[in-house]
């Protein structure tokens, strides 16, 4: 099993929305790119919502049905450990082992010297092709590497070993996860990980750095824009190395999370694809959700005063909501509207609050991060909510379609 060259990860918080995401994919192959769909959510969506792994499986497969899609498609066990992970075993075909906690652990002296004996041939200059300038390399630095990453590594080598027993070598595609790390990881330092990865047998095809600067939910990128297309072109360069030089698979790829609405990074991204012949898998998520309740909003009457619903109570419970994605989301309480006021807008003044639409002064983008991570507001309505969203059908789905070929898949892939 084997990961297409671009590939994106498509979350559905409430399972309903598979046939019109798919209809994206559609839309991006007649305009000419081949990108393989992705269904993703992870452990902290199904906990919150007292969901499934397999009904993201069955999600999936009744889409690709519907449509008659022949192309490949995946189901992601999403920011999966190992105490999370027997669940997903069957249903998921794609893991995203999650090494984020394991970084704080420290490994043994000896450990760290052993590192540093098997990659001490790579002391002084380091060229990588692609690159003007070699990087230099020291046993520090290669002890400081071991430091800090060899624990996450040997994680990820047990999470995976149970994977394989389940499925088989080659039965599943393997991503490792560090993008809710403390810090950035260098392309330097990712050559050693992905060597690390290599020697515990880990057959990687997807590695999730965390890059520079600030990516929230469902929110534009914050940050310095040309030190991350330098920074993302070295990493695309280094991990083709990477995988050379460690026997790793040749599709092996840079993941990109929380990648949903990152529109200043579009064109950089793509450049960086078509100068390096790199592959690229970008995660979006709950931004189908966002969808949904804009598409509720916009029908007016019971599906707006649903959707003001969920304001209310995720501006009362706002620390609730916002916890569990710590510094992935930036709600400042100052700058947020007051249910009372939210209550008096019109359907079109929901709408323009909470679409992603930069060119309009009445964006809020804090209201849309909170209402992002709110979808457990809406969940508890049960029945109430599932029914909106079949009544609202005609707005919702069009615009989850939409919202991933013409903001996502079309800049990044198509035309």
């Amino acid at each position: 099993m084997r990961l297409g060259r671009f590939s994106l990860g498509i979350g559905d918080r409430f399972g309903r929305e598979g046939i019109p995401l798919l209809r994206a994919f559609v839309m991006a192959r007649e305009a000419g790119a081949e990108v393989v769909p992705v269904w993703n959510k992870s452990q902290r969506e199904h906990a919150i919502l007292g969901t499934e792994p397999a009904a993201v499986r069955k999600e999936a497969d009744e889409a690709v049905r519907a449509l008659g899609w022949d192309g490949p498609y995946h189901v992601d066990a999403d920011h999966i450990g190992y105490a999370d992970l027997e669940r997903f075993l069957e249903p998921s075909d794609y893991f995203t082992i999650d090494v984020a906690a394991s970084l704080r652990e420290t490994p043994s002296g000896s450990e760290i010297a052993d590192f540093q004996g098997r990659y001490r041939r790579y002391c002084g200059l380091l060229s990588v092709p692609g690159l003007s300038e070699p990087f230099l390399v020291t046993e520090a630095f290669l002890g400081e590497v071991a430091g800090r990453y060899l624990a996450a590594v040997r994680e990820a080598g047990r999470i995976y070993r149970r994977i394989e027993a389940q499925r088989g070598r080659g039965g599943a595609i393997i991503e490792v996860s560090m993008d809710e790390a403390e810090r950035p990881q260098t392309p330097l330092e990712l050559f050693f990980v992905l060597g690390a990865l290599a020697d515990e047998g880990v057959p990687v095809e997807a590695i999730a750095p965390r890059f520079s600067g600030t990516f929230r939910k469902g929110v534009d990128y914050e940050g310095n824009v040309e030190r991350f297309s330098r920074e993302l072109e070295e990493h695309m360069f280094v991990l083709s190395h990477a995988a050379r030089e460690f026997g790793l698979p040749e599709s092996l790829k840079l993941s990109v999370h929380s990648g949903s609405d990152k529109f200043s990074l579009y064109g950089p991204m793509r450049a960086a694809l078509r100068k390096t012949g790199a592959g690229l898998h970008l995660k979006t998520a709950g931004t189908t959700w966002l969808e949904e309740l804009t598409g509720l909003a916009q029908s007016g009457g019971e599906g707006l005063a649903i959707a003001k619903e969920v304001y209310r109570a995720g501006y009362a419970r706002r620390e609730e909501v916002c916890r569990p994605y710590g510094g992935l989301v930036d709600v400042d309480p100052r700058t947020l509207p007051t249910p009372e006021a939210v209550d008096a807008w019109s359907a079109e003044e929901f709408v323009a609050a909470v679409e992603h639409d930069r060119s309009c002064p009445k964006f809020h983008r804090c209201f849309r991060q909170l209402l992002h991570v709110s979808y457990r507001v809406a969940a508890e309505m049960g029945e109430r909510f599932s029914r909106a969203l079949e009544d609202c059908r005609s707005a919702i789905a069009p615009r989850v379609t939409r919202n991933i070929f013409e903001r996502h898949l079309r800049p990044l892939f198509a035309g």
